[in-house]
């Protein structure tokens, strides 16, 4: 059980690298030549997150992430996560267009198995996006490789949700994503510019698809992107 929520931990960490609170991808990057700041909080029924992922742009079209995140184990303790990724685009995603490009990175839980031989996940993703009513609806899509060093496999990932604005500061969001070899997940909630383009707040509930109590979540999180940085 543990290496399952470990395992979803990861699954579920994406959408830190995705925007606020979306594990799918979209095409679109921190602002250039400024930085990005998304945090949340997860709460399973034996187990509970925080995760801290700073992102900055310094050249216009390479999003540098790098962060982490603690779960802690009713029964076990706690675990550290630590988050390295790099994500550029071939077309930046426009209003009534669409955009695609690429993210790399590397997870590694250095509290699970220390010294050499410790547990990491590298993968890779295409980020797929498209804008319908003027950015009234805009729908994301993911495909992507990871390997998994505890099993030693290869996986195939996925990823597809939307966002649809009742309300130019309101976004309702629903996704599901996964992987080849698990039953996949999925989440909805919703997404709050409390001060438009600079703080978004957001709340979303999800499971696994089939799963029992212990797959299932809540969380809060929060967004900050100032315009310019440096």
């Amino acid at each position: 059980m543990k290496f399952a929520i470990i395992l979803a931990a990861f699954l579920l960490a994406l959408p830190a690298w995705a925007a606020r609170p979306f594990v799918t991808d979209d095409a679109r990057l921190t602002t250039a030549g400024s930085c990005q700041l998304e945090s949340w909080t997860r709460l399973y029924e034996g187990s509970s997150e925080f995760w801290a992922l700073p992102a900055c742009n310094p050249t216009g079209n390479l999003e540098i992430t790098l962060g982490g995140g603690r779960a802690s184990y009713k029964e076990t303790g706690t675990t550290d996560d630590y988050v390295l990724q790099f994500k550029t685009l071939f077309k930046p995603l426009t209003t009534n267009g669409w955009g695609v490009g690429l993210a790399v990175g590397r997870v590694e839980h250095p509290e699970i198995a220390p010294g050499p031989n410790q547990l990491g996940n590298t993968y890779a993703y295409l980020p797929f996006s498209a804008s319908f009513g003027n950015d009234r609806l805009i729908v994301h899509a993911n495909m992507g490789w990871l390997r998994d060093k505890a099993s030693q496999q290869d996986r195939n990932t996925w990823g597809l949700g939307g966002e649809y604005y009742p309300h130019p500061r309101l976004a309702v969001i629903a996704e599901s994503f996964g992987d080849d070899k698990n039953r996949p997940y999925w989440q909805t909630g919703l997404r709050y510019s409390v001060i438009p383009n600079l703080f978004q707040l957001d709340a979303t509930a999800g499971q696994q698809y089939g799963g029992d109590s212990a797959s299932r979540w809540l969380s809060i999180g929060l967004r900050w992107t100032p315009e310019r940085l440096f």
